[in-house]
């Protein structure tokens, strides 16, 4: 017999919860802060991390640096400029002896209050939740009790228009599972309760509830059986009645609904901070003792790369505790792009076979302390020259690249003080474009943004269009609040088809799919135009496509 309780969920946000730091909390020696600048397609935060005896962050955000001080998470950290998320820092700093990463979050506060005049204050504000509630009649088995309990993703042979995707589990194993029509997929729940049903949400794949807990207001106890199958966004535009999303999964299969609603939620609140952080202390290098980077491997092997016999493979690149480093399966001209930090047009004179030839290399770095892949590529690039006997020179050589151009702009002008902001997807509780068509797989909010800082986006935006940045010549002013749908590169006309610099065709495919090039004119009025500029290249003179023996 199916049992309920009435439930009934209060807040309670006490003043101990936001009490700042006591005055013994431990503060940093000395610190070194300064903005990077470093472009490129794969910007994300590294840290932090303890490395002889220094906190380190790398690549940071503001709104980074504010979540991990004050422990949340970063759409928990509410107003501050518009450049908040768009600047990134470098912070390292000495730690006390026997200090840890959690331990150093006060510290973390005061050094932004000092180096930024950071000041910030905690508050309580409505964020949009999911509730998990009973329905009329709640479609569910009880358990015996003898089930293994939890939910598990079903494997299988794919439905029509279906698939076939690849997990990574917490044991590190690969684990691949079948998608039935429309993209979905089917979880097999045995013995859980609503209460541990609720908190596996988040963790089913293409669930995408946001970050915010889902709230169990069923109000049914024991423990249950049931099957649910869902759409994760991977199919073809013709199977859309198919699809079904989790909330509408819930409601007809297991008779239970899943629905959006705003719940009181802790969160930081940036009153005011300095884009500039103060001048570094004189000394702060020697005081830092940083020791200086590795200039070779201490040993390598560069091997032939072997493909499985069987079962999927996923190309591995990290560095172990103790300095061993592993790279898998990557090609020539792969490790080259890499080691020196190119893009594709930025590679001339590369043979066919760089892109044929693939290697595993494993090596073994001697360094006092703990390295990142920062410290890796410039060692690379000095095997890579030694094993191939490679010769290369930079020099500016003319590519045809993209120029964003205004023609009758479809945008809305934003309100000025809004923090700038850019996310895949559309916030929770907002109709989504891309509904109802797998094949507009790009979604992109964008708020309080210029021109210019979008152009300079769409290249890690928008991967496999371009090979070089685009530039915008749209002239603009302001910021501009925008949605952007569209496919990714492989979905337009079956793949990447030849253009002047590599990029896709802009033409939309029969399936559904749209270019960026088509939803940047019709969705936002501009055009991306192709034109001829010089651009820094890499020119490989010579290199031999047997390696030196190890």
């Amino acid at each position: 017999m199916m049992r309920f309780a009435t439930v009934c969920a209060v807040v309670l946000l006490s003043a101990a919860a936001f009490s700042q730091s006591s005055d013994s909390s431990p503060v940093f020696e000395v610190s070194d802060v300064h903005a990077n600048l470093a472009t490129g397609t794969n910007q994300f935060r590294r840290g932090p991390v303890m490395r002889g005896g220094r906190y380190e962050i790398k690549s940071a955000t503001m709104v980074d640096l504010v979540a991990i001080a004050y422990g949340f998470q970063n759409d928990k950290v509410m107003g501050g400029p518009s450049w908040l998320e768009m600047n990134r820092y470098d912070v390292i700093a000495k730690a006390p002896e026997h200090s840890t990463i959690d331990s150093l979050k006060p510290s973390l506060q005061q050094l932004l209050a000092e180096r930024f005049k950071l000041v910030a204050h905690k508050d309580t504000q409505p964020q949009p939740a999911y509730a998990l509630a009973a329905g009329k009649r709640p479609l569910l088995k009880e358990a015996t009790g003898k089930e293994e309990p939890g939910c598990k993703p079903q494997s299988g042979q794919p439905g029509p228009n279906g698939g076939m995707i690849m997990t990574m589990g917490q044991d590190g194993k690969v684990q691949q599972f079948a998608l039935g029509p429309g993209g979905t997929i089917q979880y097999q729940c045995r013995n859980v309760s609503m209460g541990s049903f609720v908190e596996g949400l988040h963790g089913m794949f293409g669930a995408n509830l946001g970050t915010n807990p889902v709230l169990n207001e069923t109000g049914i106890e024991g423990h249950w059986n049931f099957d649910l199958s869902f759409s994760i966004g991977i199919g073809r535009a013709g199977d859309a009645a198919d699809r079904v999303s989790l909330p509408d999964a819930i409601d007809k299969q297991l008779g239970l609904k899943l629905e959006l609603k705003q719940v009181p939620t802790p969160v930081i609140v940036v009153d005011s901070v300095d884009e500039k952080p103060t001048a570094n202390p004189s000394d702060v290098a020697e005081r830092l003792k940083i020791p200086p980077p590795p200039t070779e491997f201490e040993v390598a092997a560069l091997k032939p790369f072997e493909p499985p016999q069987s079962g999927p493979f996923m190309f591995r690149s990290q560095v172990q505790p103790g300095g061993r480093v592993t790279i898998e399966g990557n090609s020539v001209k792969s490790l080259v792009m890499q080691a020196w930090n190119l893009r594709n047009d930025m590679l001339v004179g590369a043979p066919a076979w760089m892109d044929q030839d693939r290697y595993d290399l494993l090596a073994k770095v001697d360094s006092p302390e703990e390295i990142e892949f920062d410290d890796v590529w410039p060692l690379v690039r000095k095997l890579l020259i030694e094993r191939f006997q490679m010769q290369t020179h930079m020099e500016e050589r003319p590519a045809t690249a993209y120029t964003l151009l205004s023609v009758k702009p479809r945008m809305k002008k934003a309100d000025p003080t809004t923090r700038t902001h850019v996310q895949n997807g559309v916030p929770p509780g907002t109709k989504d474009p891309a509904a109802g068509n797998p094949a507009l797989n790009r979604v992109i909010s964008c708020q309080n943004i210029t021109m210019a800082q979008f152009a300079g986006r769409l290249l890690p935006m928008a991967a496999g269009y371009f090979q070089s940045p685009v530039l915008d010549a749209t002239g603009l002013e302001g910021g501009w609040d925008f949605v952007l749908t569209f496919s990714g590169a492989g979905r337009v006309g079956g793949g990447p088809r030849g253009r002047g610099d590599g990029a896709v065709a802009d033409a939309a495919a029969p399936d559904g799919a749209i270019s960026i090039f088509e939803a940047v004119e019709k969705e936002l009025g501009l055009k991306l135009e192709q034109q001829k500029r010089n651009v820094q290249v890499l020119v490989i003179d010579h290199i031999e496509r047997k390696p030196i023996d190890n």
